[in-house]
């Protein structure tokens, strides 16, 4: 009964960010303010999959049970609202109060959700119990190393949320309040981590292949400090050069990592073509942050970043991943198939890359048309999860 409500409540957790993704490509076509786009995008989608992926994969991966099965039925109405009011606060005239409810109540849901998991893996912290079968012996040891940035990538989560409520309240900041040092905390250093590690034992047996270890002994820890540092010194200055440098080497190092998997592997799935597409756009998402580091912060390129980030390295992944766990087959509307899912996420990629080709060009029409795709692979997503959903 407990493992029923603990699913059960998960699902709703992820099917709450299946939902989020066209809103924020809805938003992001009809030109909302940076902050809404943000909001819908890193606190509604990605972290709203992650968080209900968590709810069911910690524990497992270190060998316990959820301490209370009824944590995720805590933390989505807060987790709900809270992204939903970040997101309307973003919107010049909104009420100030409209944010710092939706920041209190993002960061009590991811309160609830983290000090679970927390608590769950409390006398495992190191990961040295993996739930490892037998059978997979020879991969415990990257598990055991890939465990031990789990309970990082959620202190990240945390204290990002922490300091985006900070920012709406009289609370003492993290550094100065800066708004974009708490998206990083939350989408390099939340996120990123955790499809590192996550990623680092998930993505090896979806393609059925033995992973190539050393870029991950690289990947990894650089993806645990290159958050902070990039968080801390934003947006300029030597250390935020060596931040930048820092996080470049976690996501290319995993990149190789995926891309010497993915050509290795007999298995082409088409969920799998998420995380390629990710760790490329991922790869380019980077190069633009080393140029950021050299050359300073160019304002035309700062949403070609942001995008890369958030729905290339992050939102392809998720999507892809998403696919993999619920097969698109079962869904019970048009479309639910593997044809389906290949076609929404080259409408997802195609169009984050015409969109980025606009803007670096200065195009906006070509910005217009990408977006448009990106919203049509993003509807069509949502209606395939959520139909599949409806028959579980």
């Amino acid at each position: 009964m407990a493992q029923a409500t603990t699913s059960r409540w998960a699902r709703r957790t992820v099917a709450v960010g299946v939902v989020a993704l066209p809103v924020w490509q809805t938003a992001v076509l009809l030109g909302a303010p940076r902050a809404t786009p943000v909001a819908l995008g890193l606190l509604g989608f990605v972290l709203h999959v992650a968080l209900g992926k968590a709810f069911a994969l910690v524990p497992s991966y270190f060998a316990r049970d959820l301490a209370f099965p009824r944590a995720p039925a805590l933390s989505l109405p807060l987790t709900a609202v809270g992204a939903a009011g970040v997101a309307v606060a973003g919107f010049p005239g909104s009420p100030p109060v409209v944010g710092t409810l939706g920041a209190a109540c993002w960061t009590l849901g991811v309160t609830v959700a983290v000090g679970t998991l927390a608590w769950t893996v409390r006398d495992n912290l190191s990961g040295r119990e993996t739930g490892t079968s037998e059978s997979n012996a020879d991969r415990r040891p990257l598990d055991r190393y890939a465990d031990a940035f789990v309970p990082v990538a959620l202190l990240y989560l945390f204290v990002g949320s922490y300091a985006l409520f900070a920012g709406a309240t009289p609370l003492p900041p993290v550094v100065d309040g800066y708004p974009p040092r708490a998206s990083h905390l939350l989408a390099a250093g939340g996120a990123g981590l955790l499809v590192l590690a996550v990623g680092s034992r998930l993505l090896p047996r979806f393609l059925v292949v033995r992973p190539w270890r050393p870029p991950l002994f690289v990947a990894l820890p650089a993806g645990a400090v290159g958050p902070v540092l990039l968080a801390v010194t934003l947006p300029a200055g030597p250390w935020f050069q060596v931040g930048a440098a820092v996080e470049a080497t976690a996501i290319l190092a995993f990149a190789a990592s995926y891309l010497a998997w993915y050509v290795r592997s007999d298995r082409r799935r088409v969920a799998l073509r998420g995380p390629l597409f990710g760790v490329l756009a991922g790869a380019v998402a980077v190069g633009v942050g080393a140029w950021f580091a050299v050359g300073g912060v160019d304002p035309a390129l700062v949403v070609v970043h942001r995008r890369l980030n958030l729905l290339g390295f992050l939102g392809l992944t998720v999507v892809g991943l998403t696919f993999q766990f619920y097969p698109p087959a079962v869904g019970s509307v048009p479309g639910s198939s593997d044809r389906g899912a290949a076609a929404i996420l080259g409408l997802l990629a195609g169009g984050l890359g015409v969109e980025v080709v606009g803007l670096a060009a200065g195009l906006g029409t070509v910005v217009v048309a990408g977006r448009l795709l990106a919203l049509a692979g993003a509807a069509w997503y949502a209606v395939v999860l959520l139909s599949l959903f409806r028959r579980r």
